[in-house]
């Protein structure tokens, strides 16, 4: 695996015109670009989407940009943790090719004249309380997409919400990109990884644990044959205010990527959470098909314009 013009190291761009310069070289020399972008302060969840692209592409490009356009006023935007110094060594050691880090204002150099609106799919979960979070997230995602021209792009499954809303992206605006949903990495204990972990006491961190316990709880009734979500939902409910001081935001069962209700499950679904705790906000799921099995990746678009 080589970078251009024979360079090893990673690569370090930090200009939306240098990183257009360097795609156009990419894709003269035919080589398939992989596509990670994060908003740094890089874990292991991030390190298993990059070894993911790894895996399967000739150049892996890994995007840090905390975008200010995904944050209510009243969210962490300027607490948001970040770490370049951290990110790039992490990044390195992964085998990422080239790292882009472009400032806020070269990426909206002036205000945006266009609203870019996510209709469908954020009416529920985490979306039903951060109102335009998703316009945040597309918005920044067109420019990124336009700017790297990925073959493929990996995203988490922790953040199953916006995987869904990134496939619809993908699909209605005929995108030339492969959708890889990744499987959360998690903690020994089973909390998923998160750079809101940070925000947690020790005793916060154990009782955490129990988010993920409650969702297999919930998966293990769908295994046994249940298939009433309301029980289903009752039981992660039961589960985590029994065994943890946390704050439900909701419990969920939904389709998936679709995400809407089920009478009864006869298809894959994902069965989500959100807890508060003092100082984060935690997220989890599980998705599975409707038998309870769960698979370690899921491709969710699939071009073949070549």
């Amino acid at each position: 695996m080589t970078l251009l013009e024979g360079v090893l190291k990673m690569n370090i761009i930090r200009t939306v015109k240098k990183m257009k310069q360097t795609v156009r070289k990419l894709i003269h020399n035919r080589q398939e670009i992989g596509f990670v972008p994060t908003m740094g302060y890089l874990h292991e969840g991030h390190l298993a989407l990059i070894e993911k692209a790894r895996q399967e592409n000739d150049i892996v490009i890994v995007s840090i940009f905390v975008n200010p356009l995904q944050f209510a006023p009243n969210e962490d935007y300027e607490q948001y943790p970040r770490d370049e110094e951290r990110d790039k060594k992490r990044a390195e050691a992964a085998g990422v090719d080239i790292l882009f880090i472009p400032d806020a204002k070269d990426i909206y150099p002036s205000q945006m004249k266009i609203d870019i609106k996510v209709k469908d799919r954020i009416d529920v979960l985490c979306g039903r309380s951060r109102p335009g979070h998703f316009d945040g997230v597309v918005t920044i995602l067109f420019k990124l997409f336009n700017i790297v021209l990925p073959d493929k792009t990996y995203f988490g499954m922790k953040d199953a919400q916006q995987l869904a809303v990134v496939e619809a992206f993908i699909t209605d605006l005929n995108f030339p990109i492969e959708l890889i949903g990744v499987q959360t990495v998690r903690e020994k204990n089973g909390l998923a990884k998160s750079s809101r972990n940070v925000y947690l006491s020790e005793h916060e961190r154990e009782e955490a644990a129990w988010i993920y316990k409650g969702l297999q709880n919930g998966q293990q009734l769908i295994i046994d044959g249940e298939r009433n979500p309301i029980k289903i939902i009752k039981k992660v409910e039961d589960v985590i205010r029994n065994k943890t001081n946390g704050s439900i935001d909701y419990v969920e069962l939904l389709s998936f990527p679709s995400l809407k209700p089920v009478k009864s499950l006869n298809s894959q679904v994902i069965l989500a959470c959100a807890v508060y705790f003092n100082d984060a906000r935690l997220i989890d799921n599980i998705i599975m098909d409707q038998d309870g099995n769960i698979k370690d990746s899921i491709h969710l678009n699939v071009f073949n314009y070549k």
